[in-house]
């Protein structure tokens, strides 16, 4: 950035491409880690185990959930905060606010990128660090997965208790007794035909004169 005015440097930050974005979601190493790998810093990718260095949750150490890009921020795990509702979620930190203690190495391309300029001593190192690691994802995997079916196989085995005991309570309830209906034969009634009344004929006054 060539400019030193402040919104300027915003707005350069806000509006760089994701790729940039990137780059920038970077936090210094610890000292340990500073040493072997010859860096200062790093960007946090999934997986890494963090120390938070400023704020409320000082000095909270555990792994990295997610990473936000857009927002350039990270979630870690076991920080969460309550909203108004009472539903929590996760806090997001800035990662110049973390340091990290240790690195997820399961990504072939980081890997490249920290051996760059090392002895091939550091490179072994690396990489045996980098299998164990994977060992240690997969046999998580398989738990998980193990687990899912065993809840799985739980719930099938209580769906067909639960029908037995709904179908024996319906057996238990006592059947309403049902009246006979008694057969009602349809009557075949003729309408009676209207017999319009007979009014006396006026008399004229011709018919009385001949009286």
């Amino acid at each position: 950035m060539e400019s030193t005015k402040a919104r300027k440097q915003r707005k350069y930050l806000f509006n760089a491409a994701l790729h940039k974005k990137r780059k920038w979601i970077a936090s210094h190493l610890e000292e340990g880690l500073l040493l072997k790998y010859d860096k200062r810093a790093i960007p946090v990718i999934k997986g890494d185990t963090v120390k938070v260095m400023r704020g409320n949750f000082r000095g909270h150490e555990d792994k990295v959930a997610q990473v936000n890009v857009k927002e350039q921020t990270i979630e870690i795990e076991g920080i969460t905060m309550t909203k108004a509702k009472g539903d929590k979620i996760a806090r997001p930190i800035h990662p110049s606010n973390v340091m990290i203690t240790k690195l997820n190495l399961t990504d072939k391309w980081r890997r490249k990128n920290l051996e760059r300029g090392l002895s091939e001593d550091a490179k072994k190192e690396i990489e045996k660090e980098a299998e164990q690691q994977i060992k240690e994802v997969e046999t998580e995997e398989k738990v998980k997965e193990e687990e899912q079916k065993i809840l799985e196989e739980t719930e099938k085995a209580e769906e067909p208790e639960e029908k037995e005991i709904e179908e024996k309570e319906i057996e238990k309830k006592p059947t309403p007794k049902t009246k006979p209906k008694k057969e009602t034969e349809k009557k075949t009634t003729t309408p009676k035909k209207k017999t319009a009344k007979k009014t006396p004929a006026k008399t004229t006054n011709k018919e009385e004169e001949s009286k």
